[in-house]
């Protein structure tokens, strides 16, 4: 085994210049994961200097047999934290090859909003709190619970320490530092209510690239349990009862909120989303409705809520934010499963580019 570790590891710029680097994209699903490797002749900075590449989309269930071929085009570069040197992680999103983004590609209308010029000259920042379930392989139950049965009652599992309470840190800290070293601007990890579930956090990351850094997050998210043994979940109500659910509460921030007077902008945005808040519903997460029951620091999904310090609302408004009479908010609606580059952009279009 330590000849495998060894060869695993083996450093590519003594001998050779060239670099892996490897390719990751959203499957059918849109929450699957894929990746898959290349040589490249020398490193590349500059995601527009890859080349494309394309898979076979009847195996990820999104192109049919007769015509399965499906254009990968690489978007964002990060250092690769598990073969490292030079080599590097490749978001991309999927074309057919006559240039049309396919059904599950939703990095593709997110440009297009990020790059209104309305929303450019907002500069819309972006924190995004990433929860999630470590389940045991073999019995898909949380990691740290007793098979077949329960721990003791949620209380000292949030940020708590110690074997009986902390279950899986060795994973949790593994990312915290691969995230670091792949330049994603990952912010903090903690923890959860409920045990086996921890969070980590992506932000302030501006625009587009909040999607990209947490799509890539979860990526090394899953090969580092890949690696552990244990199963990654973001279902957001993974055990039924009077357990917490897993979001992935949003924060957000533009210009004129963080201005001077940026209170009065956060509550007009607010009041935005208020009468949107069924096609937000609708767009942020499969089975939210299990996890917006308007218990377990949640609103119920069918009512809109706000309010100052108030956990249990759908948006939140700090108390630093009400006693500086500026900064960001928190939509405490998205689901753990929420594709980023849909509720980000759609947050952006709402608060600035619709006129209600």
């Amino acid at each position: 085994m330590s000849l495998l570790s060894d060869l695993r590891n083996l450093n590519l710029s003594e001998t050779t210049e060239k670099i892996i680097a490897e390719y990751i994209w959203i499957g059918g699903s849109g929450m699957d994961l894929r990746s898959k490797a290349r040589t490249l002749n020398a490193p590349v900075t500059d995601p527009s200097k890859l080349p494309k590449w394309n898979y076979d989309g009847s195996s990820t269930g999104q192109a049919p047999g007769e015509d399965s071929e499906v254009i990968l085009c690489p978007q964002a570069i990060f250092k690769d934290p598990f073969r490292r040197g030079n080599n590097i992680l490749v978001m991309c999103d999927a074309y057919t090859p006559d240039g049309e983004p396919i059904p599950t590609n939703k990095r593709f209308n997110a440009e297009k909003i990020f790059s209104h010029p309305d929303v450019v000259a907002e500069e819309p920042w972006y924190g995004i709190e990433q929860e999630y379930t470590l389940l045991q392989k073999e019995v898909t139950w949380p990691i740290g619970w007793p098979v077949g049965g329960f721990p003791g009652p949620q209380g000292p599992y949030y940020c708590g320490i110690g074997a009986d309470k902390a279950f899986g840190r060795d994973i949790v800290d593994s990312h915290y530092k691969a995230c670091l070293y792949a330049g994603i601007n990952i912010s903090g990890v903690n923890g959860e209510v409920m045990p086996g579930q921890w969070e980590f956090q992506v932000g302030p990351v501006v625009g587009i690239s909040a999607g990209d850094e947490l799509w890539v997050a979860r990526y090394i998210l899953e090969r580092i349990t890949e690696i552990a043994g244990v199963v990654l979940s973001f279902d957001p109500k993974p055990i039924q009862g009077d357990w917490n659910g897993a979001g992935a509460h949003t924060n957000y921030s533009t210009k004129s909120m963080r201005s001077d007077g940026g209170f009065a902008v956060i509550k007009k945005a607010i009041e935005k989303l208020e009468l949107k808040h069924k096609e937000h519903i609708a767009a942020y997460g499969e089975g939210n409705e299990r996890r917006l029951t308007g218990k377990h620091e949640t609103a119920d999904i069918n009512t809109f809520l706000w309010g100052v310090a108030n956990r249990g609302a759908s948006v939140r408004i700090g108390r630093d934010t009400e006693k500086a009479g500026k900064g960001y908010f928190e939509d405490r609606r998205p689901a753990s499963n929420m594709d980023p580059y849909v509720v980000t952009s759609m947050i952006a279009e709402t608060t600035i580019l619709w006129q209600s």
